[in-house]
C-alpha cells in the first residue's frame, strides 16, 4: 500500500489535534492537582469497598468531620479514613521544573541515541519530533478533559507522560530499522521503503497496542477513581504513539528526504 502518498494528510491530522490542544490550554488552562499548587488530599473507604477522594486547598480537622458526616449520609453507612496528606505550595514550582528537565533530558537522549545508532541525524530528529507530538497530544487532551470532566494534572500524569515517550520510540525504531535494512544496496526512495516497512510492521504494532488498550480500558472501568485518569493518560498516549510511529515519524523522515533530494537536484543543475 502507498502509505506515504497520504503523508501530508497524516501530518495535517496531527497538526489539527495539536492546535486544538494548544487553543484549549490558552483558553482554559489546566485543572492542576495539589502536587503542583499545594493542598490536602483525604481518602475514605466506602462500605462497598470503593475509595472516595477529596482534594482541597486546605482540609482542617473540622472540615474532615464535615466531609465524613456528609459522606456517611450520602452512602448510608460508615466510612473509614484510609489516607490524608498535606503538601506545601513550595513543592509545586520544584515539581514543574523537574518535569520540564526530565522531558528535555529524555527527548535529547532519544535524539542523540537514535541518530548515533542509525548513523543519520534525520532519523533522530524525526523520532524526537514524533515523541514531542505525543507529548503535546496528551497535554492538550488533558486541558480539554480537565475543563469538561475535571481531569487533573498530577504526579501520575507526569509518570504517564514520561512512560508514553518510551512506548512511542519503541515502535518508531522498529519501522526505522526496517527502512535502514532495506536501504542497503537499494535504489528506492525513503518513501518507497517506508511503504514496505509500514506494511510489514503494521499488524505487529496494532496487535501489540490492542493488548495494552484492553488492559487500560479495564483499569478505567474497574480500577477506581485514584488511577482512572492515570489510565486515561496512558490510553491516550498509547493510541497517539501507535499512530505517530508510522504516520508522523516516518512521514517527517520521508518528507525531509524528498525535500533534500529536490534541493540537491537544483544545485546540480
Amino acid at each position: 500500500m502507498k502509505w506515504m502518498k497520504y503523508r501530508f494528510i497524516y501530518l495535517l491530522i496531527s497538526g489539527t489535534l495539536i492546535i486544538a490542544g494548544i487553543l484549549s490550554m490558552i483558553k482554559w488552562g489546566f485543572n492542576v492537582g495539589i502536587e503542583f499548587t499545594g493542598g490536602s488530599t483525604l481518602e475514605y473507604k466506602l462500605p462497598n469497598g470503593n475509595i472516595k477522594t477529596y482534594k482541597e486547598k486546605e482540609i482542617t480537622e473540622e472540615r474532615k468531620i464535615e466531609i465524613k458526616t456528609n459522606l456517611e449520609k450520602e452512602v448510608g453507612g460508615e466510612v473509614l479514613e484510609v489516607g490524608f496528606e498535606s503538601i506545601g505550595p513550595t513543592v509545586g514550582p520544584e515539581t514543574v521544573k523537574r518535569t520540564i528537565y526530565a522531558l528535555i533530558i529524555s527527548t535529547s537522549a532519544i535524539l542523540l541515541w537514535i541518530a548515533y545508532q542509525f548513523k543519520n541525524y534525520k532519523f533522530g530528529v524525526s523520532a524526537t519530533l514524533a515523541t514531542l507530538h505525543d507529548s503535546l497530544i496528551l497535554i492538550g487532551s488533558f486541558s480539554l478533559l480537565g475543563h469538561f470532566f475535571g481531569a487533573e494534572i498530577d504526579f501520575l500524569f507526569v509518570t504517564a507522560l514520561l512512560t508514553i515517550l518510551s512506548f512511542s520510540v519503541h515502535d518508531t525504531i522498529v519501522v526505522f530499522d526496517r527502512i535502514r535494512e532495506m536501504s542497503k544496496g537499494s535504489i528506492k526512495s525513503v518513501s518507497e521503503l517506508a511503504d514496505i516497512a509500514i506494511s510489514e510492521t503494521m499488524v505487529r504494532s496494532i496487535n501489540n497496542s490492542f493488548t495494552i488498550i484492553f488492559m487500560l480500558l479495564s483499569l478505567i472501568l474497574l480500577g477506581g477513581e485514584s488511577i482512572k485518569w492515570f489510565a486515561v493518560a496512558l490510553l491516550i498516549g498509547t493510541v497517539s504513539g501507535t499512530y505517530s510511529s508510522p504516520f508522523v515519524a516516518v512521514s517527517i523522515l520521508a518528507t525531509w528526504d524528498g525535500f533534500a533530494k529536490k534541493a540537491r537536484l537544483k544545485k546540480s543543475k
